[in-house]
């Protein structure tokens, strides 16, 4: 089982730093690292007994933040993706190829998902505590 992982610093420098190269309708979606849930239980409690109780209903093996449903409107950009939107925003025909700030993205592979348990950016244990020291 694995998830995204994001420090609140990190989400809040992303959320302003995309205030001013949106245009309108888009989904912005961090590059970021995923961590096993196994390595983020001996981070935090190694000398604690892990007990196995399988998938619980409604949950998930794996966080999705670009599906492949949405392939065909997602762009790659150096340090996030963005989903174009599907319809018209104030009746403007924008190409979201060239963001506000004239940073430029790439159309991702159809078929292309980003999800944590395919994610190649995984965080080790020694990073996690890491991390969590300079929180």
């Amino acid at each position: 089982m694995t998830r995204f992982w994001i420090t609140l610093q990190q989400g809040v420098d992303f959320v302003l730093k995309n205030f001013s190269r949106m245009y309108g309708g888009e989904i912005f979606v961090p590059k970021i690292p995923s961590v096993r849930l196994t390595d983020l239980a001996s981070a935090y409690a190694p000398n604690t007994p892990v007990k196995v109780i399988g998938i619980r209903p409604g949950e998930k093996m794996h966080e999705v933040m670009c599906p492949a449903d949405d392939a065909h409107l997602t762009l790659e950009f150096a340090e996030h993706y963005v989903i174009c939107p599907t319809i018209k925003f104030y009746d403007a025909d924008y190409d979201y190829r060239e963001n506000a700030l004239g940073e430029k993205g790439q159309p991702v592979p159809e078929g292309f998902e980003y999800q944590s348990g395919t994610n190649p950016d995984v965080l080790t244990v020694e990073a996690i505590l890491q991390l969590d020291a300079e929180q």
